[in-house]
């Protein structure tokens, strides 16, 4: 994705004085979560609460702060009803505050941090699907890296995602942290099963993919079991081919865009299951520590 830190530090250097506005408080259904907030200019902004109506008044009283040196802060509590023509039914409450160097330094620290912790997403092969991919994912919460044994191919590839030239791409698996999600769509079928081999075998990927079809997807699965010394278990975690099969059309913009939805999911599914299994860990041991107490 573009740089969030690039961004955001772009904002605050043009911005003069700007005011941070922050969800600090939800019921029922809203458009965005606790604690999302943007900034505010007098002449822009840099990201949104939620868009509609309560974002425009959460921006017009921003200004209002902007505009009056001796009011440093304020509320607004909002029922999303029809009275302000955003029917969501529930209620959020609005902080309003100037900025300052302190809260701007805060907030790059927090988008570098986010930025470094964002998840890998390995798309082999940069031809008409990678290069549809890659676009699709560009403005995505991912760190999406092209991979490619061909130069000319990794021409053209979308702003924000980035390239790598290696004659040995299943390194590039090997490497990956955990957690990384990994779409294979080389020029070569025996390439595209040599890097699968390497990604099924990473039990802590978040996801792998393989264009193709169902001739292709067991023609693989013979050779990843006779030959490879994969194993079933392992076979079964493939997502072949990608995208799903739901919606039948074989347009490279079409398949992206089904690809960049399922890999999400599959994202959001390995993180929420880390969680689990580090909250179940940290029972584990309180529970070990009142028994040996």
């Amino acid at each position: 994705m573009a740089s969030t830190v690039r961004n955001l530090k772009s904002f605050l250097a043009g911005a003069g004085r700007f005011a941070q506005v922050r969800v600090a408080g939800t019921k029922g259904s809203t458009p965005r979560e606790a604690g999302t907030w943007m900034l505010v200019s007098m002449l822009t902004t840099y990201g949104t609460i939620g868009g509609g109506q309560l974002e425009y008044m959460a921006i017009d009283k921003a200004r209002q702060v902007l505009g009056r040196p001796d009011e440093a802060s304020t509320m607004l509590d909002v029922p999303l009803g029809p009275e302000i023509g955003q029917c969501c039914g529930g209620r959020v409450e609005v902080e309003i505050r100037l900025g300052d160097d302190e809260l701007a330094s805060a907030l790059i620290r927090e988008a570098e941090q986010e930025e470094a912790g964002l998840p890998h997403f390995y798309i082999f092969g940069g031809g008409h699907v990678g290069k549809a991919i890659a676009a699709a994912v560009a403005l995505l919460p991912v760190r999406a890296i092209v991979v490619e044994t061909r130069a000319n191919e990794l021409e053209g590839i979308s702003p924000g995602v980035e390239t790598m030239l290696t004659p040995m791409p299943e390194e590039a698996v090997r490497a990956a942290p955990a957690g990384s999600a990994f779409a294979i769509l080389t020029h070569d079928h025996a390439l595209d099963f040599l890097i699968v081999a390497e990604a099924l075998k990473r039990s802590d990927a978040a996801y792998v993919g393989m264009i193709g079809s169902k001739t292709k997807k067991a023609t693989f699965r013979s050779w990843f079991l006779k030959t490879a010394g994969g194993t079933e278990m392992q076979f079964a975690r493939l997502i072949s081919p990608i995208g799903g099969e739901a919606v039948r059309d074989k347009r490279p913009a079409v398949i992206a865009a089904l690809a960049a939805a399922e890999i999400m999911s599959s994202l959001a599914f390995y993180v929420v299951g880390q969680r689990s299994l580090s909250a179940m860990s940290e029972a584990g041991k309180s529970n070990a520590a009142r028994s040996g107490s």
